[in-house]
């Protein structure tokens, strides 16, 4: 029985489906599984050899995009066209790079008719890796030390502030720890060359990493919240298999984050529990991560009450989810024709 009484043209990026996967085929998964939307789904892509493009039983059609990085004007023509093509119900970006341009532009994405459910500008920024500390005090959360380097001159003076082992990371994606002095240059080098500055410099905490997906209604609600603990883990940090689990205080802090800020849309927590049993933040991703089907799984659809909160419909939040649910990723070669790809690459289109 669905709550709609149209089928939603649905626009989805992040569909890059590989070693570090984008979250954007677990997202349309829960909306194809959900019994109250019907969904006809527009792809997304950056790149031509993004596999989600070429998915034709989860992705209806496929647009390239220029990068939010090459301009803003550029991005929005491009998405106009598109939705002049489709008209487009409702768009859910599914990478921190895009979600800075689409908040700035809401205002025009509205009055073309696209809804978004995203944070607000301000709480996109306090967020930032490089704000941590300050976030943590305003807060009351535990957060591990960090620093904020705008050269390589910086790291000459990290042994001051913190111990070695570091984590170095981008302001973006990556992060890499870091032995000694060289390694942590190494890192530094690498990550600027590909997302640019500041470089955050952040204290190693010894414990096990966990996780938890949320999605919030901007009114200091919890929609739903899944903690999972990663039981795989690649060279890259990505979580390759993870398990749900029960754990009240993760949910509490989860709530105490979504009450004390009413963030608005996704949200991933990443935790680290040490032995003394303390949980520290150590980042929070503003949109719902890759593993987001572990949680449809699990009983929460959170990208499809993601889209009735963009609507304006009243969600109600989850009551429950499923305990020691796994997730297990998997490489899967698949085949397609030569024509596809000529076809997106030289009209930007699928």
């Amino acid at each position: 029985m669905t709550t709609l009484d149209k089928t939603l043209t649905i626009a989805v990026s992040g569909i890059n489906n590989i070693d570090s996967p984008g979250p954007g085929i677990p997202v349309i998964r829960g909306l194809r599984e959900s019994d109250k939307i019907r969904a006809r789904i527009i792809g997304i892509a950056y790149e031509n050899l993004e596999p989600g493009a070429y998915m034709h039983d989860h992705v209806d059609k496929a647009y390239k995009m220029p990068y939010p990085s090459d301009g803003v004007e550029s991005y929005l023509e491009r998405l106009r066209y598109i939705h002049s093509r489709e008209h487009i119900d409702v768009l859910i970006p599914n990478f921190d790079s895009e979600l800075f341009t689409l908040m700035k532009s809401e205002k025009i994405l509205t009055e073309m008719g696209i809804r978004t459910f995203l944070p607000t500008l301000a709480q996109f920024e306090e967020r930032h890796k490089a704000n941590l500390p300050d976030y943590g005090r305003k807060y009351g959360v535990l957060v591990a030390n960090s620093e904020t380097l705008t050269s390589i001159a910086d790291l000459n003076h990290i042994r001051e502030k913190m111990e070695f082992p570091i984590v170095v990371k981008g302001k973006f994606y990556d992060a890499y720890i870091a032995y000694d002095l060289e390694q942590a240059r190494i890192y530094f080098n690498r990550i600027s060359a590909k997302w640019g500055l500041p470089i955050v410099v952040q204290e190693f905490i010894r414990g096990t990493e966990v996780n938890v997906i949320a999605l919030g209604d901007g009114r200091g609600n919890t929609i739903g919240a899944v903690p999972m603990r990663k039981q795989y883990i690649t060279d890259k940090g990505k979580a390759w298999g993870g398990i749900t689990l029960a754990d009240d205080t993760m949910m509490e802090l989860t709530q105490k984050i979504m009450h004390a800020t009413k963030w608005r849309g996704g949200m991933e927590l990443e935790l680290i529990r040490t032995k003394k049993d303390e949980l520290y933040l150590i980042e929070i991703n503003p949109r719902l991560p890759a593993w987001v089907y572990l949680a449809v799984a699990a009983g929460q659809n959170l990208p499809e009450a993601l889209v009735r909160l963009a609507l304006g419909e009243a969600v109600q939040p989850f009551a429950r989810y499923d305990v020691g649910k796994m997730f297990i990723r998997y490489s899967y070669d698949m085949i397609c024709e030569l024509r596809e790809f000529e076809q997106l690459s030289t009209h930007g289109e699928l």
